[in-house]
């Protein structure tokens, strides 16, 4: 059994890692429209190009960590390595130099680029780390119903204290607001990632006369048929997540017409996500965990599609919509996983190669390009409906709103429904499958 202090201790790394996730997905987009001067277009743009450029380093990171030994381990280290140079350029990347035209385009790009660099460097390893911990099917969704508790206290961190503290550091500066706050947080982040690698032990360990190449690897993962579900149904899923949450500001501000009320809605939103990832550990005690992610996903598209009907002065029950969304949504998080780190023991089992790093950093891969096109489409939606930067918008601007923040989102978790329907590894066949490794190792 893994103690509850080091549950705790590995979900504060989620917590760092999250601070800079969703102030990316919160805030990024209208920080780049309404504070620095970019059209929604380029912005989307922009999110989509630069995972071209993870489908190279996302399989080159998980390698790397595949064949890392240290004494501190094997995933472990780069929290350590990777902590701080990872906050500094989440401040670069919110500050507003003084530039005019294309070069706040290309300070925009690289800097954006940089910190999706920095964001595989650090979570790729943070992630394989919740495949080593434990190998008890049972424990692996405890541990990352830990991860996404304390992955969401970083949401409620960036919901709650975003804006004020923009409003507090910037005194009516914005960029110089957004600039400390991220200050502030990256520096929070730093010492969360710091108690993670203190905090954890790596228990798994991979096969000792294991020396594949990348080559070898990458055609060892691409065999694992149950990982290539899993990725993607992750990229439908962040698709339509990030739409949602990045439309979410805009939804609150122009449609529902509540300025005052955006801190609120994103607040309440995260911790309802919280409460849901906390009740994933005791639902995958009584229910099968693949028929309980179906379910929650098509709930979840449900309250998407019945949230179209709500009008701009039906303020409480948008709220509610919200918080029911965000709550199934993510009591779903831990559920998918947990499944991961299951794809690897049926991997290793399938080819006789273990790729903890490059299973996670596949994966990943897929959920970023989800947050891409998820964060694309919500630029180029508010460019085709006709948005403009705080300004009343017509009437066609809003309902093009309302439905970029409905009913697409919804046949994103409709298609994730739909893909895990083929997914096989129940909680029998995982422990089947570790009682053959176990017997095999002897």
């Amino acid at each position: 059994m893994i103690s509850v202090r080091e549950k705790i201790a590995y979900g504060l790394g989620d917590t760092a890692s999250n601070i800079i996730f969703q102030t990316v997905m919160m805030f990024l987009l209208l920080f780049y429209t309404d504070v620095v001067g970019l059209s929604p277009a380029v912005v989307g743009t922009m999110f989509l190009f630069v995972r071209l450029i993870d489908a190279v380093t996302d399989p080159i990171m998980g390698h790397l960590a595949d064949k890392t030994r240290t004494k501190r381990g094997q995933f472990r280290p780069y929290l350590l390595w990777l902590a701080l140079p990872f906050a500094l350029i989440s401040i670069l990347a919110f500050t507003t130099p003084d530039l005019t035209g294309n070069n706040k385009v290309i300070y925009a790009f690289v800097t954006y680029t940089l910190l999706m660099i920095a964001y595989t460097a650090i979570n790729i390893p943070y992630c394989g780390l919740g495949g080593v911990i434990t190998a008890d099917a049972k424990e692996r969704v405890t541990v990352q119903s830990y991860r996404f508790v304390f992955g969401m206290l970083g949401g409620v961190i960036v919901a709650g204290a975003t804006m004020p503290m923009v409003e507090w550091f910037g005194q009516g500066d914005t960029a110089k607001g957004y600039q400390y706050t991220m200050v502030a947080m990256s520096s929070l982040g730093v010492v969360l990632f710091l108690l993670c690698f203190l905090g954890t032990k790596e228990r798994v360990k991979p096969p000792e006369n294991q020396d594949s190449s990348m080559k070898e690897n990458l055609q060892s993962l691409w065999k694992n048929d149950q990982w290539r579900i899993l990725c993607i149904a992750s990229f439908y899923l962040l698709t339509g997540q990030v739409l949602r949450l990045t439309l979410a500001v805009y939804y609150v501000k122009y449609f529902l017409g509540r300025e005052d009320l955006i801190t609120s809605f994103l607040t309440l939103g995260v911790v309802a996500s919280m409460i849901g990832c906390a009740v994933a550990q005791p639902l995958a005690k009584r229910v099968c965990k693949i028929k309980a992610y179906i379910a929650l996903q098509s709930l979840s598209a449900v309250i998407c599609l019945a949230s179209f009907l709500i009008s701009p002065d039906q303020i409480i029950l948008a709220f509610v919509a919200f918080i029911a969304w965000t709550f199934f949504l993510d009591m779903a998080s831990p559920l998918l996983w947990a499944k991961m780190a299951d794809t690897i023991d049926y991997g290793h089992k399938k080819t006789g190669i273990r790729v903890t790093g490059l299973v996670y950093s596949g994966v990943i891969f897929f959920i970023k390009m989800g947050i891409a096109i998820g964060g694309a489409l919500a630029g180029w939606l508010l460019t085709f409906y006709g948005y403009q930067a705080d300004l009343e918008q017509s009437e066609a601007t809003k309902q093009g709103l309302l439905l970029s923040f409905t009913v697409l989102p919804a046949l994103g978790s409709f298609a994730v429904a739909w893909v895990m329907r083929k997914y096989t590894l129940t909680e029998q066949r995982v422990v089947q499958i570790q009682v053959e490794l176990s017997t095999e190792t002897k």
